[in-house]
C-alpha cells in the first residue's frame, strides 16, 4: 500500500510520484480550499450554534463548507416520535425520547428475539405439537405439509389414534394440503431453573425453526408491544446534513398524508401514523442547508418562526386532503440554518430572517480565489486527490498533471480578474479532474497524465466558448443555427434583422 503523508508545500507534493501518496485531512472543514474566513466562521458556529448566510458565486465551496459543519456537530441526544391521542385522534401526541432511553429499548428489542432452535433439538413434545414432527414415526417435516412425507400419516394435532385421522388426513391430501397448518403456532410451558422456581416457556414457529421465549424475553416483548401506536418522525441515528434547496411548502415544513378513508378504525390509517415531517424537523440538532434560498419566496418567513420557537407544528397542506384536519403541535426544530445565495438575490432575502441570521451568526462573502503561493498549491494537488476519493471511478494525477491544473486555476482567476492567484471555483475544476480520468480509463491508462489534463480542457469546454471559437462569436453561431421559423419568433431577428425602413415613419 502507498505510504500517505499530509502535505503543506508545494516541495512536499514535488518530490510524490501522484496524489495517491497525499494524505488527506480528517476534519472535513479542512478539506475546503481556501476560504479561510468561512471556514473560521464554520468552526464557531459548530462550536456555539450559529447561523450562517454564505454569499457568492456557484461552485465556490458554499455546500461543501455546509456539510463539514455538520460533521463537526456532536451526535443527536434525541429521537422524534409521534403518538396516538386515544381522546382526539386528529390531534396526534409528540413524545421526544432521550438517547439513552432509545438505546435501553433497542436492548429490549433485541432480547425479545429469544433463542432460535432446529426442530430436531426442541422438546418433542413441542415439536409435534407446533407441527414440525410427525407423532407416528417421528420424522422432521415443515408445519405447511399436513402429511407426514415419510409414513404419509396425517400431522394434524387430532390424536394418533382417532378413528377419523385417515380420513381428515386424505382430506387435507385432496386440497394440496394448504387448507391449514398442522399443530399449533405458539405452545406454553413451564420449567424448573436451579433454585427450584418455575417460570413459563414459550416455544413459537419462526420459518423453519421453533423461537424458545424465556421469562425475560417475554416481559421485554410485553414492554416493547406496550409502546405501540407511535411512529418515529426524526430517528436518533440520522444524517446530521438536510438540504432544503428547492423544497416545496410540505417538503420543508411536514405534511400530513392523504387516506380517502381518513381515520376510520377498519378502513383508513390512524392519523399519527399518516404524518410526514419536514426538513426543518429533520434538521433538529442537525444543519439545515438552504442554497438560493431567496427562491423560497414568501417560504423564509417559516423559516424565521422555526428558527425563533425552536418547534414548529405538523399539518396536512391540501384542504382537500384528510390531512388537512390534523396537527401535532411544538414538534423541535432546533437547527443550525447555513444559508446560500449569490450576490444579487442579496436583496431578495426577507430582512426579518436576515436579522435573525445576524443577531445569532454571521454573513461570509466566500472568496473565489486565492494567491498563488506554494500552500495554496499544496492544497491543489489535496483537492486532486479528494476528488478521486469522492468520484471512486477514476486513478490518481501525476504531479505534472496537477501542474497542468493549477495552470488553468491561475487562468480562471485571472479571468475573474484575479492576478497571480487560483480560482476557487472548484466544481468547474473538478468537472475538469473528471473529464481528464474519464480519458485515462478510456485509453486503459492507470493514471491521469498531464496530457489527459490537457485534451480534457477541449472537451470539458464551455458551450459558449465552443461557439465562440467555431463562429467567431455568439450572434454569429446563432444565425447560422437557428431556423427560418426560429429567426421569425427570435427577439435577437425581431431587432436585429426586422428593422422597419424609414419610410414607415413619414
Amino acid at each position: 500500500m502507498t505510504e500517505k503523508v499530509p502535505v503543506s508545500t508545494w516541495s512536499d507534493v514535488s518530490g510524490m510520484y501522484s496524489t495517491e501518496e497525499i494524505r488527506l485531512p480528517t476534519d472535513p472543514l479542512d478539506r475546503v480550499l481556501g476560504q479561510h474566513e468561512a471556514i473560521e466562521m464554520a468552526k464557531i458556529a459548530a462550536k456555539q450554534r450559529r447561523n450562517l448566510l454564505l454569499v457568492g458565486p456557484p461552485g465556490t465551496g458554499k455546500s461543501m463548507i455546509a456539510q463539514a459543519l455538520s460533521l463537526n456537530l456532536p451526535k443527536p441526544e434525541h429521537e422524534v416520535r409521534v403518538v396516538m391521542n386515544p381522546e382526539n385522534s386528529e390531534r396526534p401526541l409528540l413524545e421526544v425520547v432521550d438517547s439513552s432511553d432509545v438505546l435501553i429499548e433497542q436492548d429490549l428489542d433485541a432480547e425479545t428475539g429469544g433463542k432460535l432452535l432446529d426442530p430436531e433439538h426442541a422438546p418433542t413434545n413441542v415439536a409435534e405439537r407446533l407441527g414440525f414432527k410427525c407423532k407416528n414415526c417421528g420424522a422432521i417435516s415443515e408445519p405447511e405439509e399436513l402429511i407426514c412425507p415419510d409414513c404419509q400419516t396425517s400431522k394434524v394435532n387430532m390424536g394418533p389414534n382417532s378413528q377419523f385421522a385417515d380420513l381428515f388426513g386424505s382430506l387435507m391430501e385432496s386440497f394440496g394440503g394448504q387448507v391449514s397448518l398442522a399443530g399449533r403456532e405458539r405452545v406454553n410451558t413451564t420449567r424448573t431453573l436451579a433454585d427450584g422456581t418455575e417460570e413459563t416457556v414459550v416455544f413459537e414457529r419462526a420459518g423453519d425453526k421453533i423461537r424458545m421465549l424465556d421469562q425475560k424475553a417475554l416481559e421485554n416483548r410485553r414492554k416493547i408491544r406496550s409502546s405501540k401506536n407511535k411512529k418515529v418522525l426524526v430517528k436518533l441515528t440520522r444524517n446530521p446534513f438536510v438540504m432544503a434547496t428547492g423544497s416545496s411548502e410540505a417538503e420543508l415544513l411536514g405534511d400530513v398524508l392523504h387516506d380517502p378513508y381518513g381515520g376510520h378504525e377498519k378502513l383508513g390509517s390512524p392519523a399519527y401514523q399518516r404524518v410526514v415531517p419536514g426538513a426543518v424537523h429533520e434538521a433538529h440538532e442537525g444543519v439545515l442547508f438552504i442554497d438560493e434560498i431567496s427562491h423560497l419566496g414568501n417560504l423564509q418567513r417559516y423559516i424565521l418562526t422555526a428558527m425563533q420557537d425552536k418547534a414548529f407544528p405538523i399539518t396536512g397542506h391540501n384542504p382537500q386532503s384528510a390531512g388537512a384536519s390534523v396537527r401535532v403541535d411544538a414538534v423541535p426544530c432546533d437547527f443550525i440554518l447555513v444559508a446560500a445565495c449569490n450576490i444579487q438575490d442579496i436583496e431578495k432575502i426577507l430582512s426579518p430572517l436576515r436579522s435573525r441570521i445576524i443577531g445569532n451568526g454571521y454573513e461570509v462573502l466566500v472568496d473565489i480565489a486565492m494567491p498563488d503561493t506554494d500552500e495554496n498549491r499544496a492544497m491543489y494537488a489535496q483537492f486532486v486527490a479528494q476528488e478521486v476519493q469522492k468520484d471512486g471511478h477514476i486513478p490518481h494525477a501525476e504531479i505534472p498533471a496537477v501542474e497542468e491544473l493549477i495552470k488553468e486555476g491561475r487562468r480562471r482567476a485571472k479571468l475573474d480578474g484575479q492576478v497571480s492567484s487560483l480560482t476557487l471555483r472548484l466544481r468547474e475544476m473538478g468537472g475538469l479532474i473528471r473529464a481528464a480520468g474519464d480519458l485515462a480509463v478510456m485509453n486503459g491508462d492507470d493514471i491521469i497524465t498531464a496530457q489527459h489534463v490537457k485534451d480534457a480542457l477541449k472537451r470539458a469546454m464551455p458551450v459558449e466558448e465552443q461557439i465562440k471559437k467555431r463562429y467567431g462569436s455568439y450572434t454569429k453561431g446563432l444565425s447560422q443555427d437557428v431556423t427560418s421559423a426560429q429567426k421569425e419568433t427570435s427577439q435577437y431577428y425581431f431587432q436585429n434583422e426586422h428593422i422597419p425602413d424609414d419610410s414607415m415613419f413619414n
